[in-house]
């Protein structure tokens, strides 16, 4: 007996201990990490004085999904429906999801004088894509010192804009919402138009079309902006984000006031100075910011297929847009041209991108467009709907953008279940969220090389 104990325990504590030491499953993590805030924020929602009527458990589910996931889609009215305790709540949960939760853990973690250890350490690299696990508290810091810059600094911007409207208290609570919602690409506003009230106030268009195109930069551009000031010593990410930033949005200005200058129920009766303001505002909006000056569902078709475009191209790596994001979609345009030109690489500024980098970003494409097409028939079995409402609807949530063709509140509870999961496939990111029930597996065999007729 004694020679069994000694034998057989020994056995089982290692068993156990084997299945401890277990490698974390970063994506899985991160996912969860975000599915508990969304669950924590339901919670929140649901007290009795969060809301001005009792909401049931899919409108707090949805609005704190929308909130976390940085999307804006909703199906109760933000400004009307919840108390100021409950929009505070919402302001949170942006804030917490849009830097990402696990910045405010590693910074919690520092700040009560933890170390992390390195299952800390690849959890946080991984939400900041990189592979630097040194580099990651440094990365943290500069996320939530950036933001606090940025955002005291159009806090202050918008408090003098509105003052004279909303007066003092008025004006600081307005300008705090906003602020938030705007630098996370929240989307999230106080009137049920959005703000189609501001469609004229030009210092109130810049300062919010400002701060979310500064949010969908990402936290690694704008560090690294900061850190070289030169445009040689730039990394090649972010020379690529802030030139493909700049071409998309003002070729999307242009084709936005062309398409609706003749368009009574959007342009066509404002003055041109408006005409110009309210088209760069509908134009940079659908990479991921969700407010809107102009009506959506009065778009014309031309506008309708070029927002749909943008919103699927998003915004910069680790910021607080989504979409397919501008690296990659700059990655196959780039591997297309290669190939066109018979060019043995891809490259970019003198610079060779690897196969795999180029994979990756398909992979991303992929799966992207097989959610979202897969969702789009599910819906269109469900909803009496069109496809046009129900396909833009989808790419809004998967992309969290935010903006919608006045379809979101008609939506039945399974079809707003399915928004709620694309919203958090698109806050985690298609490949993560993938990566959460696909297990890495090397292959260390080589096979014969066969091919396959493509084109």
């Amino acid at each position: 007996m004694i020679n069994w104990q000694a034998n057989v325990l020994p056995k089982q504590f290692n068993r156990r201990l084997n299945n401890f030491k277990r490698p974390v499953n970063p994506p899985l993590i991160l996912t969860a990490g975000f599915f508990t805030l969304i669950i924590f924020g339901t919670c929140l929602l649901l007290l009795p004085f969060a809301s001005v009527e009792s909401l049931s458990f899919i409108q707090a589910f949805f609005t704190a999904s929308s909130a976390v996931t940085v999307t804006g889609l909703v199906v109760i009215d933000t400004g009307t429906a919840l108390t100021t305790f409950g929009q505070c709540v919402v302001m949170v949960l942006i804030q917490i999801g849009g830097i990402g939760f696990m910045t405010v853990a590693v910074i919690s973690f520092l700040s009560i004088g933890k170390n992390l250890g390195l299952k800390q350490r690849l959890l946080a690299s991984q939400a900041f894509d990189t592979s630097d696990l040194n580099g990651v508290i440094h990365v943290a810091k500069c996320v939530i010192t950036y933001s606090l810059i940025i955002q005291s600094i159009a806090f202050c911007l918008l408090f003098i804009s509105w003052v004279d409207d909303y007066g003092i208290a008025g004006s600081a609570y307005q300008s705090l919402f906003y602020t938030i919602s705007a630098f996370n690409n929240a989307g999230f506003a106080l009137d049920r138009n959005s703000l189609m009230a501001f469609k004229s106030d030009v210092s109130v268009n810049l300062i919010i079309s400002a701060l979310f195109i500064i949010g969908g930069l990402g936290f690694t551009v704008l560090i690294d902006i900061y850190q070289q000031r030169r445009w040689h010593k730039l990394a090649t990410n972010t020379r690529i984000v802030l030139i493909a930033s700049a071409v998309i949005n003002c070729s999307a200005f242009f084709l936005i006031f062309l398409f609706e200058y003749s368009n009574p129920a959007t342009l066509a009766n404002l003055p041109i100075n408006e005409q110009v303001i309210a088209a760069w505002f509908q134009a940079v909006t659908p990479r991921t910011a969700g407010f809107n000056t102009l009506p959506i569902s009065q778009l014309t078709s031309d506008s309708t297929l070029l927002t749909l475009l943008l919103m699927i191209i998003g915004g910069g790596s680790v910021s607080t847009a989504s979409g397919i994001k501008i690296g990659t979609f700059v990655i196959l345009l780039l591997a297309m041209y290669s190939y066109l030109r018979q060019k043995p690489q891809v490259t970019i500024f003198n610079r060779e991108l690897s196969d795999k980098l180029v994979i990756k970003a398909l992979s991303v494409v992929i799966l992207y467009l097989f959610t979202a097409f897969l969702s789009i028939m599910i819906m269109s079995k469900i909803e009496q709907a069109s496809l046009l409402d129900i396909t833009f609807e989808v790419i809004s949530a998967l992309s969290t953008v935010g903006l919608s063709r006045d379809f979101t509140s008609s939506l039945s509870m399974p079809s707003q279940l399915i928004i709620i999961l694309l919203m958090l496939i698109g806050r985690v990111g298609p490949l993560t969220f993938a990566y959460c029930f696909a297990k890495p597996k090397l292959q260390p065999l080589k096979f014969a090389k066969t091919t396959i007729q493509i084109g």
